[in-house]
């Protein structure tokens, strides 16, 4: 037995090896390195434990992490605590799904495929697509695929990208395009929407996409129509990354002109863990299908006319021949998206609305009771979701410390990204904020400013 149980091998197994081996030592295994090229002394690292020894350091350390169950979060900027039905966790626990490999063999996987089939059908009636992958790796990731799929659809190596997009993703994007020469022009803002002006004098025949946020990074609600309107003026595509709980209360990107949709699936079912990981919704109009990267998985009968689920299009997600590829995703994002599967099918069509309405209800509370403080202003007025902008009168960062003193995690601090915005700070207000959370917010902000 070996003494350190976290330890696979034990001592049976390693003088099994060495009797097969014909050695006797672990030394005899490296006797063929240079004596000279081997280290001697001991590495500079924490000497071994024991099984409890190591579980009580590891947990020191994982207590020094902040929590969302130990403090009220009203941070969001791209991630965000939503409720997780227990369901969610206890089927993507199963062994079937928990430790599936990439379905290349449909014959074994069929379990998997149609997993992949369900969840990309829910994804194309949220976002109203015709086609929907499974899945990139995360929302910024698939937003940067997207401009790939803009240029070499429309043959053009320029696209505009709103100012009011995830200033994450709007470097995602640059890394991206720099690789395959596409030029990213950035378009400004005008009460934290995209300013129309600036798009209209940048949009010419030469831009594949036009990038944008629903709701954008301030919360604010784009007007898709008249930004489709525009590219679609001069043969641009519209691509629009859309917030999928937001989709249960606003119109459908796809209703409204966009082209290609992308967004962030984390909401739906996934935890924040701290960053990842996470999926990448990517969905695209029918004229684009065959641009696609990643996973799409379509139906059909087998030889004995009975339904079946293969791989579509291609008969993996990566691609051996660089010259060839539509994309660089390999991963197996399958789990994730088997999350968001569950979720949106436990909540349903109604749950869905449900939800979306408690955020926006619950926003509108907070940002009313908050900009009725004396020093604390609206940075915008337009229509928001759950997220939205206030300027205060005081340092965001020192504030954010003292909040979290009181076991409140703060919000974003814009003037990190927007230096036009200094002393901005970005609220997020799911359903999991109750009124008490936010009269507390409320309270401590105003003891503090």
């Amino acid at each position: 037995m070996n003494k350190y149980g976290y330890i696979p091998g034990t001592e049976a197994d390693r003088k099994k090896m060495f009797e097969f081996l014909g050695i006797e030592s672990i030394e005899e295994l490296f006797s063929d390195i240079p004596e000279k090229a081997r280290f001697k002394g001991e590495l500079n690292i924490p000497k071994k434990q024991s099984e409890v020894e190591l579980m009580r350091h590891l947990n020191q350390l994982a207590s020094k992490n902040l929590n969302l169950e130990d403090n009220i979060g009203f941070l969001g900027a791209g991630a965000y605590q939503h409720y997780q039905p227990s369901v969610v966790d206890a089927i993507i626990s199963r062994s079937e799904f928990f430790t599936a490999y990439t379905p290349y063999q449909p014959e074994i996987s069929q379990g998997v495929l149609q997993a992949i089939f369900e969840y990309q059908t829910i994804i194309c009636e949220l976002m109203g697509m015709d086609v929907s992958n499974a899945s990139m790796y995360d929302g910024a990731s698939a937003f940067g695929e997207a401009a790939y799929i803009s240029a070499g659809h429309t043959r053009r190596n320029k696209v505009l990208v709103a100012r009011s997009v995830n200033p994450e993703y709007r470097e995602v994007l640059k890394t991206y395009a720099y690789g395959q020469n596409i030029e990213v022009e950035e378009v400004g803002t005008e009460n934290g929407l995209i300013n129309f002006a600036d798009l209209e004098a940048k949009l010419d025949d030469t831009v594949a996409g036009v990038f944008v946020q629903y709701p954008n990074f301030f919360g604010g609600i784009e007007d898709l129509r008249k930004i489709g309107e525009l590219a679609h003026s001069k043969k641009a595509l519209l691509v629009v990354s859309a917030n999928p709980v937001a989709v249960g209360l606003l119109e459908a990107p796809g209703a409204m002109g966009a082209d290609i949709v992308v967004g962030e699936g984390q909401a739906l079912g996934n935890s924040i863990s701290y960053g990842g990981p996470y999926l990448g919704i990517l969905a695209v109009t029918k004229e684009l299908v065959r641009r696609i990267p990643g996973r799409v998985v379509g139906q059909t009968t087998d030889l004995d006319g009975r339904r079946a689920f293969v791989l579509t299009l291609q008969a993996r997600e990566q691609h051996i021949r660089r010259e060839k590829a539509t994309s660089n995703i390999c991963s197996n994002q399958a789990l994730n998206a088997l999350a968001a599967t569950v979720y949106a099918s436990y909540m349903g069509k109604q749950g869905m609305q449900d939800v979306a309405h408690l955020n926006l209800q619950k926003a509108h509370y907070a940002y009313n009771r908050l900009t009725s403080l004396a020093k604390v202003k609206p940075l915008f007025n337009a229509p928001f979701f759950n997220e939205f902008a206030i300027q205060i009168e005081g340092d965001v960062e020192a504030v954010n410390r003292e909040l979290l003193r009181h076991g409140i995690i703060g919000g974003y601090d814009l003037g990190t990204t927007y230096p036009e915005y200094k002393g901005g700070m970005l609220l997020c207000v799911t359903e999991l904020r109750t009124k008490e959370d936010i009269d507390l917010l409320v309270e401590r902000l105003e003891e503090i400013l």
